[in-house]
């Protein structure tokens, strides 16, 4: 099976999407993980998801943006997604990555940038997850998250286990009152900045996930990995922590049964539903994150 590391550097490789893309059969592949290449595409999946009983948060997929014209021209779709959440009437809120909006470009530019979206979604009654995205990023993320949720609070942060110093992180988050997505983590790291043995990452999830079901604060913890949702599920209960006072998220088309399940049983979903052109590093790293998919990417291929 090709390893995790592989798969991440092949992840910035672009010529071997122009390459898949050649490839009789594949551009049907990331359809399971990718809602469409435009809006609409993605609306109309949002509302099957939530006829399922699942929420959603769009996630307009692009990253390192370099120029202003690109991350302004991602910021007018977002708020195009927020209007369209609106009018339609879905439940979805939306997630977004700051090197998308500027954040390589200019620290103040990316900024401004964020702080308009999260003003259009306060006055829509919405809400804006910021993602976190490698950890060289992590310090100008967390500077922007926390003066934009000095302004608004409808805004929440992700934070990853496998950082050394995601502990204190979700410390100083917790103090502010903030909400956290927690997730294990899908970049490569040095081990100096990040645990290296997937033993040491779900033990990390574990203490983090305890810290914060006891702050009292609406979180969601990203996970796939049952055992993560078994002793989330089981620590909830012996503390008596309501379903309603969390809520499980996961990738869109990545256990659709379990999403499903968790449903049936009380708990409150959340599906990461990404959509647009720029599919190819998101798709990668969903591989990365479990190649078992690899088996699903090749099976699609042998068919005709």
């Amino acid at each position: 099976m090709i390893s995790r590391t592989i798969l991440l550097y092949l992840s910035r490789q672009f010529w071997l999407k122009d390459l898949l893309s050649a490839v009789p059969g594949f551009n049907r592949v990331p359809r399971r993980f990718i809602a469409g290449e435009n809006i609409h595409e993605a609306i109309e999946v949002i509302r099957k998801l939530n006829r399922l009983g699942l929420m959603a948060t769009f996630d307009h997929l692009g990253e390192s943006t370099t120029s202003r014209e690109e991350a302004t021209s991602d910021v007018n779709e977002y708020l195009r997604v927020l209007e369209m959440i609106e009018d339609s009437g879905i439940e979805s809120n939306i997630s977004i990555k700051l090197t998308q909006l500027g954040l390589d470009i200019d620290e103040e530019f990316c900024y401004e940038n964020v702080n308009l979206l999260v003003e259009d979604a306060a006055r829509r009654g919405n809400f804006v997850r910021i993602d976190m995205e490698d950890s060289s990023r992590n310090a100008a993320t967390l500077r922007i998250f926390r003066r934009v949720y000095g302004r608004h609070r409808n805004t929440g942060i992700v934070l990853q286990s496998y950082l050394h110093h995601t502990a204190r992180d979700v410390e100083e988050v917790i103090r502010l009152g903030a909400r956290i997505r927690l997730c294990k983590g899908a970049y490569h790291e040095p081990e100096e900045v990040a645990f290296q043995e997937k033993e040491e990452v779900d033990q990390s999830y574990l203490v983090l996930m305890r810290v914060m079901l006891h702050s009292g604060i609406y979180h969601a913890f990203a996970t796939h990995d049952e055992r993560m949702i078994d002793a989330i599920q089981d620590y909830a209960e012996k503390t008596g922590v309501s379903r309603e006072n969390f809520e499980f998220q996961m990738l869109y088309g990545v256990r659709r049964d379990l999403q499903q399940r968790l449903v049936r049983d009380g708990y409150r979903v959340r599906v990461y539903v990404p959509y647009g052109r720029f599919w190819y590093p998101y798709f990668m790293r969903r591989l990365a994150e479990r190649p078992a998919n690899l088996w699903f990417v090749l099976k699609n291929l042998w068919r005709r």
